[in-house]
């Protein structure tokens, strides 16, 4: 199956409250133009939406001054805005060479035949969305996936079916790589 990310939809007209709007004059004062606030806008949006549909996409573009259509291929271009509702534990799966050539689709079986994924990607359980995504910048560290905002790496079935477990039970799993959130590196 693909589970490849969805298009956008539309969920009617959306407005900015002023609390949102007092965030977005915060954000537009930390950046040289507009259009580069498009990121942290986008970010605000979805945590405020839950997802990007098209109305959203329009009002950014006219919040920051831009086509429409430069919002959108932003907005597709990255994997983390999502085009659709997910249900609660967003499951990416890197599917690009690095992540291939070590096993990236046995992963994806795996899941799918243990999540019982519908065409979608949903869970049986409605607990779980799987996506196939592109790059999610760990190479090195393949196959890997990226579950809500933590990357689990060096994926193994064994792992997977860990992960899937915790998560089932409602278990606090360990950050799987609390240097990966930081931008510190080691001085050598």
């Amino acid at each position: 199956m693909s589970h490849s990310a969805p298009n956008a939809v539309s969920r009617g007209p959306r407005e900015w409250s002023a609390e949102q709007n007092a965030e977005i004059v915060a954000i537009l004062a930390r950046y040289p133009t507009k259009k580069a606030a498009i990121m942290p806008v986008l970010w605000m949006a979805q945590d405020a939406w839950e997802w990007i549909d098209l109305d959203i996409m329009r009002l950014i573009a006219r919040t920051l001054d831009l086509p429409p259509s430069h919002v959108h291929a932003v907005a597709s271009f990255y994997t983390m805005f999502k085009k659709a509702p997910t249900h609660r534990y967003h499951i990416q799966i890197c599917h690009t060479l690095s992540c291939a050539l070590v096993g990236a689709e046995k992963i994806v079986a795996h899941i799918e035949r243990r999540l019982e994924c519908d065409e979608h990607g949903n869970s049986k359980d409605g607990l779980f969305t799987l996506l196939r995504v592109e790059c999610l910048a760990s190479c090195g560290s393949a196959p890997m996936a990226q579950i809500n905002e933590h990357f689990y790496e060096r994926l193994t079935p064994e792992v997977v079916d860990q992960v899937i477990d915790a998560l089932r039970a409602g278990t606090k799993l360990q950050e799987p790589r609390p240097e990966a959130d930081q931008w510190i590196f080691p001085v050598s």
